[in-house]
């Protein structure tokens, strides 16, 4: 039979690992009685840990939350898991970074060498390539989460890519990760469609409520960011072109940060680009390594004959 302390750590790492616990299944899995399972669970609540009980057929234990945070178990790949999403979280997130050494701190200090050298391999070969973009607020960014999870209306003040700042009546639906920015995907109430918005242009969240029925979004929320971070408006330059090849292989050859690539008819697709500059939107077009056609913005072809004519000097 398991010492007490160890039967304790036991018993929290099976309650962590699961919403519900029947008495019987802990009886069980601890191989001791009933009676030696509720004076554990007792020992536990002494240290912090909330543990519901309920009695009668289906009756068992439950972890719930409380008023602070006790210790957490976690395993070998979930320490691992944990130490590198915060390492990744520090740079995208604002006003994260010195919680996330703090935190790293703590895990270091437990966790068993053979673990620590695991999950400081990552860290310990990868530079950051990031800009001095401005990375949305925690604070912000977990105000928005709450409202997505629980269809809560939002009033937002944003600034566009100009910097004019407009008032935002929206139902939030999803947020989306790029490794680099956010995006929020919400029904905009006084424009009556739906709309993208970058995080960290989010100035100030004001009251949240009243709870809505959320709306059945007309396609997949994936691809139509994919799509607005690509031929973004906000985007000085813009230009559709048709790819010479299907879909089906061209979709595993042209990286997905040259445009949004999607099917034309069996032997075409159309990838829509966006950028800043003229140099980049060709380099973005090239990069594909595929036969091209311009299909609209004809009116940039001036400008990338220019660019063109300054490679074809260059080279000779």
């Amino acid at each position: 039979m398991l010492q007490t302390s160890t039967r304790l750590l036991r018993l929290l790492t099976l309650l962590q690992s699961r919403r519900h616990w029947p008495g019987r299944d802990l009886c069980e899995r601890l191989e001791v009685d009933a009676r030696t399972v509720r004076r554990d669970v007792d020992r536990l609540r002494e240290l912090g840990y909330p543990i519901h009980a309920s009695s009668g057929h289906g009756g068992g234990y439950q972890l719930g939350a409380g008023s602070s945070v006790p210790p957490v178990l976690l395993d070998d790949d979930e320490a691992v898991a944990v130490a590198v999403a915060l390492r990744a979280a520090a740079g995208s997130v604002a006003r994260m970074e010195e919680t996330s050494i703090g935190l790293l701190a703590k895990l270091d200090q437990v966790m068993p060498a053979r673990l620590r050298k695991r999950a400081t391999a990552l860290h310990s070969v990868t530079i950051s390539l990031s800009a001095s973009e401005v990375a949305p607020s925690v604070d912000v960014l977990t105000r928005v989460a709450s409202a997505c999870r629980d269809h809560l209306r939002l009033k937002l003040n944003y600034s566009d890519r100009e910097g004019k700042a407009s008032a935002r009546q929206i139902e939030p639906l999803k947020l989306a990760h790029t490794g680099r920015r956010w995006y929020l995907v919400a029904w905009d109430l006084l424009r009556e469609d739906w709309r993208t918005f970058r995080v960290d242009r989010i100035q100030s969240v004001g009251s949240s409520g009243p709870q809505f029925v959320p709306r059945k979004f007309p396609g997949d929320v994936a691809a139509y960011v994919s799509r607005s971070i690509a031929y973004s408006s906000g985007y000085r330059h813009r230009l559709r072109v048709k790819l010479n090849g299907a879909h089906e292989v061209l979709k595993k050859r042209v990286p997905a940060w040259c445009g949004t690539l999607e099917p034309h008819d069996e032997g075409s697709c159309v990838l829509s680009a966006s950028a800043d500059s003229l140099e980049m939107l060709m380099v973005l077009v090239l990069m594909t390594r595929v036969d091209f056609e311009i299909l609209d913005s004809h009116d940039l072809l001036p400008g990338l004959r220019q660019v063109l004519a300054r490679l074809q000097k260059a080279i000779g």
